[in-house]
């Protein structure tokens, strides 16, 4: 683990233990109960669910009062370990370094957003990328990432490339197609459904491949939606309702895809997605396919994925600790 990382996070799970707020939701008599769920980042198509449930009155009918917020600048996963927001979203890979501590931080996750890893490379077509050996030689631009490096050296070595004469530059990228077509990079790592559909929407002729179809082992979940250890032990009826009325609002979105686009548009309060309706219609018709996939149901985890991955952190020493079968429930999704 970064040792940077691992402090910083260790840090941060100390301050929760001194600001935490009640995890225990109480609502006067007649008024739906308040629950705080955080993003990750601004409103995308990962969340279309959450804002369906929100309009379709889901979350109303189940007796909730939900109130989606931003992240703060440590992320949504300290804030929901705090208790200030009882729900977040996350991804496998970057909450190990938060169950890795000597106190783990409190954070289980509860559901899937969409069933099978997304991401991969997108580069310029034509410039031999299409797979990873490709990248021999080329520049990538990275977040400088223990997991991300680690990944990316897996599967270029394992396709015949070589690691070493790949060039890593910071990765300050906010638009991934136009920062290629540009020349500013090679490489850039994306979710398919997003930065992938983008490319499609600006115009740009890209290449891509997917970390699943190289290694098994990276068919991880991300995103998740994570809650509060103490909420769920206090509060499993009520978790169970948020999740049964979230799942709904997913299950809307796969069936109906351009509503739900339309939803996500409407709900979105942050101004981050004005102007960009061929996106998140794109986007979401891509997605919403993702959501339940192969799966019996929305959000189901399955162990023998999940701890194939922390399997492999731990063999390579990304992870000092051991993870199977933790940091995560099937228990709170409909049965």
């Amino acid at each position: 683990m970064n040792k940077n990382l691992k402090k910083a996070v260790a840090s941060a799970a100390a301050l929760t233990m001194v600001f935490a707020v009640p995890t225990g939701v109480y609502a006067a008599d007649g008024e739906n109960e308040k629950i705080t769920f955080c993003l990750d980042w601004t409103p995308n198509t990962n969340h279309t669910g959450l804002y369906v449930a929100l309009a379709k009155g889901y979350y109303e009918d189940a007796g909730l009062d939900v109130e989606i917020v931003q992240p703060p600048e440590n992320g949504a996963a300290l804030m929901c370990a705090a208790g200030q927001a009882q729900f977040a979203i996350e991804a496998q890979d970057t909450m190990a370094a938060s169950l890795a501590l000597d106190e783990p931080l409190g954070i289980t996750a509860v559901a899937a957003v969409i069933q099978h890893n997304t991401s991969g490379i997108l580069s310029r077509a034509g410039d031999g990328i299409d797979t990873p050996a490709g990248l021999t030689g080329k520049t990538y631009s990275t977040w400088d990432s223990p997991i991300e490096l680690a990944m990316l050296e897996n599967v270029v070595n394992s396709d015949g490339g070589d690691f070493d004469q790949v060039t890593l530059i910071p990765n300050d990228i906010t638009d991934e197609p136009a920062a290629l077509a540009a020349h500013q990079t090679d490489a850039i790592w994306v979710f398919q459904g997003w930065g992938g559909v983008n490319a499609e929407v600006e115009g740009v002729d890209c290449d891509y491949f997917a970390f699943s179809d190289i290694n098994p082992v990276f068919d991880y979940y991300t995103p998740v939606i994570i809650a509060n250890n103490d909420y769920l032990s206090e509060n499993p009826d009520q978790a169970k309702a948020f999740m049964e009325a979230t799942a709904k609002g997913y299950e809307f979105a796969a069936e109906n895809p351009d509503e739900a686009a339309q939803i996500l548009i409407d709900g979105d309060n942050t101004g981050s997605l004005k102007d960009a309706e061929e996106l998140v219609k794109k986007s979401q018709e891509f997605l919403s396919a993702k959501y339940i996939d192969d799966a019996d149901s929305w959000g189901v985890i399955d162990p023998e994925r999940w701890n194939a991955f922390y399997k492999w952190l731990y063999e390579n020493q990304l992870c000092e600790k051991d993870l199977t079968d933790v940091g995560f429930s099937n228990d709170y999704l409909p049965q």
